[in-house]
């Protein structure tokens, strides 16, 4: 696959990366602990029916300059029994309003650094979710890892606990690259990591995390790192483009002195890679994930029911709506958002009071959920056909269009490009169009079309 410099000229623009709808800089600061009970109470008549659980760890040794998540540098033992004690009393006291007849489909440890904590913490709260609720066959129990932070020793506890989807965040292979952003060097090597998962628990899913757009990087040197990736053979690899917005992240302002690659670096790092993968037997699933052909999310992609949520691609085996626990954490539900306290005082001051420490929050208007599914199925499915989606959605076709911002000269340009092919009835994204997925996207999303947000740029 080639893409012409000017197209990535032409539309590579800030556009939101579409983890949500609306993104969740449009959510508002003025809802209250009796909102959130009232919206989880509500969740229970809604679909989809499954019961999601995010868990998140802010814990990190080390801060790598790139990191765009919420995270705290590592404090002192009692300091993190403390969270962990809010932490639970936050989900007894959510869970406390959800049915129980409903199914867990999914746990998902996310940070921060959870692999940063002694492993007896992630174990009670696994221990405690499965048994309040019953489960689907083979939920999934996954944890984002530092390896630099794993052994044997806690991964046979991680195993114990439930969990059996490894997301490691390498980010590259490069010690150079490493050490340039802050990122700590594994002492036990990557594949000998795996080979312990695997001899542990032969059937847990692994994926690698790479980052492309850091300083130092070239078109050689993450091959290089691609190849190994590809060497050790795990199931899913991920290879996210750097955000750069070093106003909302201000660590990531030392990248830029040490020289970020240009977007047509950039845009080399990803075709390569994507030729790569592609030609070692992975498939290219939504923007920059890659599977084995036999993984669950290649084929709930060839049947066209990708889906994803804030922790990422998911099939709607283990969809289910989010409820999320712990600090900037976000509850995903059917019709509504929440998000906690960024701050670890106050929300340990607000659950030791009883109070949920609701942030900020959004309620989806009908139209709103509309928009969210036309863009989900563009994003995760790379297909949005009007007449299938309004079979699903029990609506008139018609009604999906009004809700979207068509513009014929829009998608007359995007096909013109090469982006897109289109008809009245249905929008598909092209191989080279991938990589603008993005601008497609917005350019159907009415909220977008009348925003001044700050997002990153597409490439």
């Amino acid at each position: 696959m080639t893409v012409p410099i000017h197209l990535l000229d032409k539309y590579n623009s800030p556009v939101p990366r579409y983890t949500s709808y609306p993104p969740a800089n449009h959510f508002k600061d003025t809802f209250t602990t009796d909102n959130f009970v009232q919206a989880l109470i509500d969740s229970n008549k809604m679909q989809p029916e499954n019961l999601s659980i995010y868990i998140h760890i802010p814990f990190c040794k080390r801060l790598c300059f790139y990191c765009g998540c919420n995270k705290i540098s590592m404090v002192e033992d009692n300091a993190i029994k403390k969270y962990i004690d809010a932490l639970k009393t936050e989900m007894k006291s959510a869970l406390s309003h959800i049915d129980k007849s409903r199914l867990l489909s999914q746990i998902h440890f996310g940070g921060g650094t959870p692999n940063v904590i002694p492993v007896g913490y992630l174990n009670e709260i696994t221990s405690y979710l499965l048994s309040e609720f019953k489960s689907i066959e083979n939920p999934e129990v996954a944890i984002e890892c530092n390896p630099a932070y794993l052994d044997r020793e806690y991964l046979v506890a991680l195993n114990k606990a439930g969990v059996n989807r490894f997301s490691l965040g390498i980010q590259d292979f490069d010690q150079k690259i490493l050490k340039s952003v802050n990122r700590e060097i594994p002492e036990i090597p990557v594949n000998e990591l795996v080979e312990m998962i695997h001899d542990i628990n032969p059937k847990a899913v692994i994926n690698f995390d790479f980052i492309y757009g850091l300083p130092g990087q070239t078109v050689d040197s993450f091959s290089s790192t691609i190849d190994e990736a590809i060497s050790i053979g795990p199931d899913r690899i991920v290879t996210f483009s750097y955000a750069h917005l070093p106003s909302v992240f201000k660590a990531q302002a030392a990248l830029e002195r040490k020289g970020l690659p240009s977007p047509e670096q950039k845009i080399e790092l990803y075709l390569n890679t994507y030729s790569q993968m592609k030609s070692n037997g992975y498939v290219p699933i939504g923007m920059d994930h890659y599977v084995k052909p036999d993984d669950e999310l290649s084929l709930a992609f060839s049947n066209h029911l990708l889906h994803r949520n804030f922790q990422g691609y998911c099939t709607r085996r283990t969809t289910g709506q989010v409820y999320a626990f712990g600090i900037s954490s976000i509850t995903q539900l059917e019709n509504s958002y929440f998000q906690t306290t960024k701050s670890i005082e106050q929300y340990n001051e607000s659950i030791n009071q009883g109070i949920f420490p609701i942030e900020k929050g959004y309620i989806l208007q009908p139209h709103e959920i509309i928009v969210r599914e036309v863009i989900d199925e563009l994003m995760c499915n790379k297909i949005l056909d009007f007449n299938i989606l309004a079979e699903n959605l029990k609506i008139e076709k018609a009604e999906i269009k009004k809700c979207l911002t068509i513009d014929k000269t829009s998608l007359d340009t995007f096909a013109a490009d090469g982006i897109i092919n289109y008809s009245e009835d249905r929008i598909e994204i092209t191989e080279i169009g991938i990589l603008f997925i993005r601008n497609v996207a917005a350019s159907l999303d009415p909220v977008f079309q009348s925003s001044v947000m700050n997002y990153s740029k597409s490439v």
